[in-house]
């Protein structure tokens, strides 16, 4: 498995875990748990922690724009581990620092989807967040203005 899907698939088991349990968990352990299940790797340790940190800071806008997307669901419909997973994909298409390619983040969301939700979930988190990433792309654009042709300077004689 390769660094970042590994590293997002531990994102995903802190999201979980925050997700379903109202205890607050110290820093201190959720770096120990990145590190122990990335066997210390700074790199992996470090996006696993961008990502979880970056889901938590803009959970509510992200929160807002799977449950506009998400046609007849509630949040709290949905199978944890799918809000979850929506949770990682949208920050990854929508707010991530370095941003991931659409298709790879869809991606990398369907396989861990695969192996950690339901026979349906697949098909469910692809579907949103394929209209998430459309709607991001399909922003109105800006209309821009006419500019006047602008004259050439008059040289001033010194």
């Amino acid at each position: 498995m390769m660094r970042r899907s590994r590293a997002r698939e531990v994102a995903l088991q802190l999201l979980f875990q925050k997700d379903q349990n109202p205890t607050k968990i110290g820093r201190k352990a959720i770096v120990k748990f990145a590190g122990d299940r990335l066997l210390d790797d700074a790199e992996s340790v470090g996006f696993c922690l961008e990502v979880y940190d970056g889901v938590l800071a803009k959970q509510g806008e992200i929160d807002a724009i799977i449950t506009a997307t998400a046609e007849n669901w509630r949040l709290t419909r949905m199978l944890p581990v799918d809000r979850n997973l929506l949770r990682l994909g949208t920050y990854e298409l929508r707010h991530a620092p370095v941003p991931t390619p659409i298709a790879v983040a869809i991606d990398e969301v369907i396989e861990l989807a695969r192996r950690f939700g339901s026979a349906n979930s697949p098909s469910f988190v692809n579907g949103i967040l394929d209209k998430i990433a459309k709607t991001k792309t399909e922003l109105p654009k800006p209309v821009l203005e006419p500019v006047a042709p602008v004259e050439p300077a008059t040289p001033v004689a010194l």
